[in-house]
């Protein structure tokens, strides 16, 4: 009479077969570990740098541009240079700044230096705190808040005082048990007066918090570039009105440029959704790779655990033959190996998503990234490992399956 076998029966006898060949388990499901843990390590990795994308445009949203003498795309054909044209001069910002008649928030920076020191009394920061001017919109258009203090006052704006906001990376290595504010510091050989602190924003913030903010024309008086190009950002009400907004803002600056209406335009104008989209093509382009390395070292994998599975059946054929002697079905003998098969990938895939979050988290976080958990990603990693399973013991299954009782029962 057959024996009808259950799925426990079935993965109990997976897993006592398993016990009974640990080493020869161990291996086989260290090489799947090691297929799932580069796919989930490198799909990890890059889902953390996208919600750190996502976030560090979180607060500008998709309602701000920036006006600048530069294009923000790489340009690979170029050998990778940008395109750049004549600079923008302060007196050009400032006019459009004071020109422009919607209702929209203005701020107009420039970049000083990114190699500065900052100190105070005895202690001081490594040389890699970046120096930028704006005015009073800087805060507005740029996404960040103040933790203590207060924003420059019109007259520090107007006269170009020797005042600061400070990022909060410079105010914990300077100030540890201490209100930073109202406090003299020296950065980049000048001495200001901090009058505020900016909030961490953490890995979402570019280039962390080892920065400070200066009246744009202090910033103007101590940069030694004569080829200083400003840059202008522009914040409107809503997404809805971008569109219009940079319309009337590419008209007004081609007056500002003195360009006639045969000219092109020689500035470049960035919304801060586009550089979003353009770093998201570019992750998609790498999660595409890696999904295509982790598939081709899964399925070598595969092969590996089909020739072990194929190893088991010729080691296991008396046992195969005392079962169907008693009673077990090919069926019952073809469920047995491809349960066994993908207990072993479940095993090894197990192994294999503890490893890629580990290593992927901590390639992201290293890059500035966010601690990431990709769901849809582990159940797929999941889904993988059972379809290796059924795909390479199906073969040794069903060999194991069309065994002779008598022939594997005579089998030494």
């Amino acid at each position: 009479m057959p024996v009808k076998t259950s799925y426990r029966e079935n993965i109990s006898i997976a897993l006592q077969s398993i016990a009974g060949n640990r080493l020869r388990t161990s291996l086989t499901a260290l090489i799947i570990a090691i297929g799932i843990m580069a796919l989930v390590s490198i799909l990890t990795a890059i889902e953390g740098i996208r919600q750190f994308t996502n976030d560090a445009f979180a607060d500008l949203g998709a309602n701000s541009f920036t006006i600048q003498n530069r294009g923000e795309g790489l340009n690979f054909g170029n050998g990778g240079h940008r395109k750049m044209y004549p600079p923008i001069t302060y007196d050009q910002a400032d006019r459009f700044k004071k020109t422009f008649k919607l209702p929209v928030i203005i701020a107009v920076n420039i970049d000083v230096t990114g190699t500065a020191v900052a100190k105070f009394g005895s202690e001081k920061t490594n040389q890699n705190i970046s120096i930028s001017g704006s005015n009073e919109n800087y805060l507005a258009t740029s996404g960040k808040k103040l933790s203590f203090g207060r924003n420059f006052s019109t007259s520090e704006l107007e006269h170009g005082s020797n005042v600061v906001l400070i990022g909060d990376e410079i105010k914990q290595k300077l100030f540890k048990h201490s209100d930073p504010v109202n406090q003299n510091v020296f950065i980049g050989g000048n001495k200001y007066k901090i009058v505020g602190v900016i909030a961490s924003k953490g890995s979402s913030s570019f280039g962390g918090d080892k920065f400070c903010i200066i009246p744009i024309l202090k910033a103007k008086q101590i940069d030694t570039n004569r080829n200083a190009s400003y840059t202008v950002t522009v914040k409107v009400k809503g997404p809805g009105a971008l569109d219009a907004t940079i319309g009337e803002a590419t008209s007004l600056f081609r007056n500002v440029r003195s360009l006639n209406v045969a000219s092109q335009d020689n500035f470049e104008i960035s919304r801060s959704d586009s550089i979003q989209k353009e770093l998201s093509g570019q992750l998609a382009g790498i999660t595409a790779g890696g999904f295509a390395i982790s598939i081709i070292t899964l399925i070598g994998a595969a092969i590996g655990l089909m020739n072990i599975m194929l190893v088991s059946v010729t080691e296991r054929t008396r046992e195969i033959g005392v079962r169907k002697a008693i009673g077990a079905t090919p069926a019952v003998i073809r469920k047995q190996f491809l349960i066994e098969a993908i207990v072993i990938c479940l095993i090894g895939g197990a192994a294999g998503i503890v490893l890629g979050m580990a290593a992927g988290n901590v390639i992201a976080v290293q890059i500035s990234g966010t601690f990431a958990v990709p769901w849809g990603w582990l159940i797929f990693a999941v889904v993988l490992c059972t379809f290796i399973g059924l795909i390479s013991g199906y073969y040794p299954a069903k060999k194991a399956a069309k065994l002779d009782p008598v022939e594997a029962l005579r089998y030494e």
